[in-house]
């Protein structure tokens, strides 16, 4: 099968599929459980309670942002390409540990394999044609009557993921090395078709006009800086010191650290935006419903159809949440740049994280419940 094809020649590249196993279920104890053990089980302390975590900082942000009256402002001071500071720093601590365990010195035998372009040019299908344009759908069905919050979820769903869904595709116990190849591709084609597609889906209704320079900064700094800093690291470990110390110990040390930034960066952006939020409950929830059905629609739709095409488990995975997760911090920067922070626009993709940080949570149980179920082999 296809899936099997791409993921075998994955493997063979530089070590062995059990060598690779063993070093994610080093790093990240979220590989997929075998039939007979509890996903719940399989999974370390941390990854284990973390819908509990979220929960909790999710409150914690949105007491400080609605009772704290001086959190909210200051956190809005200081701007990082359109981010504010203290989002841009968990973003990039959320990002460095995952992309260290990339082995970027065997990608160059991934990219030999045709099985691998497939999977990557139904990838690119997926995320620049299909979503968008269900993005687009949802929001005139959902939200005719508001141009505002229309235009913004249009920006999120334009937005493709280069950062949480490293964090649910290891979770899930999916392909770390092809969620990294999708991660750089989306980026590339994310500068280059973000603006144009963006004043195509809205110029009909508004006179939006997106920088591209503000599209390709986002990225190459969300991107960029812990991509770089992920290379650096991992020849500078290996070379000086050990491939095995690097592999056994300085992963293990630092992989917590990807799901400390994604807690840390959900109490700073419901800090940020909870009091708005709380304010304006009846557009957040009028938002908040068409981005449900996209992300349940996309990702079940997507699992469908590659466990139809025969697609492993972790590659299954893998594209799911890679079509149903967005860039919220791009479409925040554009939205805020373009119409103002205050705007509509800015309100509605600022409740996109809010709504898929807990979906797609929910989303990594349900699909290692489905992988038990179905006993899916690679």
């Amino acid at each position: 099968m296809v899936g099997e094809k791409s993921e075998s020649s994955i493997d063979r590249s530089g070590q062995s599929k059990e060598s690779n196993n063993d070093v994610e279920r080093q790093s990240t104890g979220a590989d997929i459980p075998a039939p007979t053990e509890s996903a719940f089980k399989s999974l370390g302390w941390l990854d284990r309670l973390l819908a509990l975590w979220i929960l909790l900082a999710m409150i914690v942000g949105i007491l400080l942002g609605n009772f704290v009256s001086s959190v909210g402002p200051a956190l809005k001071k200081g701007e990082f390409v359109g981010v504010s500071i203290p989002i841009a720093i968990g973003l990039l601590v959320m990002m460095y540990p995952i992309l260290c365990k990339v082995q970027y010195e065997t990608l160059h035998h991934a990219f030999r394999s045709r099985a691998l372009w497939i999977q990557v040019g139904f990838s690119v299908i997926l995320n620049w044609i299909i979503a968008p344009f269900l993005m687009l759908g949802l929001a005139w069905a959902f939200l005719p009557d508001e141009q505002g919050l229309r235009e913004g979820l249009i920006l999120v769903g334009l937005a493709r993921c280069i950062a949480m869904v490293l964090i649910w595709t290891g979770l899930a116990g999916g392909d770390n090395q092809y969620c990294a190849i999708l991660v750089a591709i989306n980026s590339i084609l994310q500068m280059v078709l973000y603006a144009p597609l963006a004043i195509f889906f809205i110029s009909s209704t508004s006179t939006i006009i997106v920088s591209y320079s503000t599209v390709a900064t986002s990225v190459a700094v969300f991107l960029g800086i812990p991509l770089g800093a992920a290379i650096i690291t991992r020849f500078a470990v290996r070379h000086f010191i050990s491939a095995s110390w690097y592999e056994s110990t300085f992963l293990k040390w630092v992989s917590p650290w990807s799901l400390i930034g994604l807690l840390y960066t959900i109490v700073v952006l419901f800090a940020e935006q909870g009091n708005k939020v709380v304010h304006s409950i009846v557009s957040v929830v009028r938002v908040a419903a068409p981005l449900i059905v996209y992300f349940i629609v996309i990702f079940f739709l997507t699992l469908w159809v590659t466990h139809r095409l025969g697609f492993g488990y972790k590659l299954a995975t893998t594209q799911s949440f890679t079509g149903a997760s967005n860039n919220f911090e791009l479409a925040i920067a554009v939205a805020a740049a373009t119409y103002g922070a205050n705007s509509d626009q800015a309100l509605a993709s600022t409740v996109g994280p809010l709504i898929e940080v807990p979906v797609l949570l929910s989303l990594v149980y349900v699909v290692r419940w489905i992988g038990r179920r179905w006993n899916w082999k690679e």
